[in-house]
């Protein structure tokens, strides 16, 4: 067997015996022994495999798997701008911990610095934002090969890892079916180790509040149930849940956080301005949770909830003021948010695009138990999320939905390009269209003093029409228009398919103040 197929046939075995059930390819030339290798274990059913022409896509997909089935997905390309491509994505696993193992493709050693095509230095190119690094090429033994894999998925701690591999031609399999070496040579692989739990118990009441951001691992409404304290928990906390959950805890800290003595923190934070500044005040007592699945203990629960009903009775009187407010509204984010929300059953996955749709889906009733809330928060950027949710529905297997701005989608349409023979996900995708950057309309730069500016740097205009754009990709659409028709739409069904509802950007400025006043007013 020549040395570039030996060397794929390694390192695909090596991924699966390391946990790998999913695979991402890009097409290319010099990745060709991976595209043979990966190809043939589908065939055996050792994994699935899904193709995409786009790497940047291809990166987001292999997120998405990883994210909603928590095992490490890896994702192939050819040497040069490809592997380049594939960086958002390994930033957003960076900073959301997720399991992506990124394997690009190179030329060896001696191509390098002579001119080459499509020949570039791979060597560290996601410089810190992997947790690890090795070089593989045909001059290591099989052991090597395997011992280099095994090590890279077995760190013991989350985040992406890269594997560069250099591929000497022929590229091909040529049929000759002698190893160099045998497969079945022992190795010492890295065992994941246990940390322990970091906290003493806590003491219950005192006016406390705790907060859960992105992907909380440790059991923050448990914590908050226990304690006796209002829950302040972002959709994709996975805590967002229960009677201590505040459905408009963002608006109430300007009423309420002034006394606040102590803030325990679950997850990653990331959505409100209000909770950033509560954590960056000095007079408070801010107590990180280590990131486990555990529930901290909490000692002598008092009786008295004094507490706790004030911030509960609070949220109670301003989900009513929001609720006059947008109920005499044209369908709105806020409205469109709430009725996925409802719609989305507790087996089921929403996976929120960043800017607006994640902020309003922020502001919607805590559910009763919470579906699998995914969100790139990470780095919280908009590119890739079409993407991300078609890889997290195929490895989540329910009931799936995605809620996401039109420049996020617009962002990732290559998303939607999903070839004849690979899987397709059941996922429904909400568009909320307000033809624009509808975020910046609350932000300082939609004040008025900016109007002669604002549409062209930051409103952006762009009047695609998103049933010309499904039809191209072969994707089912429907235009909606009414906040029934939407939950009518939103029933369970196969395939992949958009529904597209329009919104009026030009009013959400005054829409958010209006709903600050009305909260305002009611607490």
């Amino acid at each position: 067997m020549n040395p570039s197929t030996a060397l794929a046939t390694v390192i695909v075995d090596e991924l699966i015996r390391g946990g790998v059930r999913e695979a991402v390819l890009c097409p290319g030339s010099r990745n060709a022994p991976l595209s043979f290798a990966l190809h043939q274990a589908d065939t055996d059913g050792r994994l699935r495999l899904h193709v995409r022409i786009d790497e940047r896509t291809a990166g987001f997909l292999a997120l998405g798997l990883s994210k909603a089935s928590g095992q490490p997905v890896p994702v192939m390309t050819t040497s040069g701008t490809a592997a380049v491509n594939l960086h958002p994505a390994v930033v957003e696993a960076d900073y959301s911990r997720v399991r992506l193992v990124v394997l690009t493709a190179d030329r060896p050693a001696e191509m390098h610095g002579t001119g080459a095509n499509q020949t570039i230095d791979q060597t560290n190119l996601y410089g810190r934002s992997v947790r690890f690094f090795a070089g593989v090429n045909d001059s290591l033994t099989v052991a090597e090969w395997r011992k280099a894999v095994a090590h890279a998925l077995g760190q013991g701690h989350s985040g992406p890892i890269h594997l560069n591999v250099a591929f000497r031609e022929p590229l091909l399999p040529d049929g000759d079916p002698t190893w160099p070496e045998p497969l079945d040579i022992d190795i010492e692989r890295t065992q994941t180790g246990t940390a322990t739990w970091g906290y003493t118990a806590f003491e219950a009441g005192g006016r406390t509040a705790v907060v859960a951001g992105d992907q909380s691992l440790a059991d923050a409404r448990g914590l908050a149930e226990a304690g006796g304290w209002p829950l302040l928990a972002e959709p994709s906390s996975g805590h967002r849940a229960g009677p201590n959950a505040l459905a408009v805890y963002r608006l109430l800290l300007d009423h309420l956080g002034a006394d606040i003595e102590r803030v325990v923190v679950a997850g990653r934070p990331t959505l409100s301005r209000a909770v950033s500044r509560l954590l960056a005040r000095d007079d408070i007592e801010v107590v990180r949770l280590r990131d486990e699945p555990r529930t901290p203990a909490v000692r002598g629960r008092s009786e008295d909830d004094t507490w706790l009903r004030r911030w509960q009775d609070t949220d109670a009187a301003a989900r009513k003021a929001i609720a006059a407010v947008v109920s005499a509204e044209p369908l709105t984010g806020l409205s469109v948010a709430q009725v996925v929300a409802r719609a989305v059953p507790a087996d089921g996955l929403l996976v929120a695009g960043s800017s607006s749709p994640v902020r309003d889906l922020d502001l919607a009733d805590p559910w009763d138990e919470p579906p699998l809330v995914l969100a790139n928060r990470g780095a919280s950027g908009i590119d890739g999320t079409v993407s991300t949710a078609v890889g997290a529905a195929l490895a989540h297997g329910g009931p799936s939905y995605g809620l996401m701005g039109d420049l996020t989608v617009l962002h990732d349409s290559t998303g939607l390009v999903i070839g004849p023979d690979e899987p397709r996900p059941d996922l429904t995708i909400v568009v909320i269209n307000d033809n624009g950057g509808g975020l910046f309309a609350v932000l300082e730069q939609g004040a008025p003093e900016h109007a002669a500016v604002f549409e062209r740097l930051f409103g952006t205009p762009h009047g695609v029409d998103f049933t010309t754009l499904c039809a191209a990709t072969g994707t089912s659409y429907a235009l909606i228009d009414t906040a029934s028709e939407l939950t009518r739409a939103l029933a369970p069904s196969e395939g992949l398919r958009v529904l597209e509802v329009r919104t009026d950007r030009t009013s959400t400025r005054d829409l958010h103040d209006r709903l600050a006043a009305a909260v305002a007013a009611a607490v």
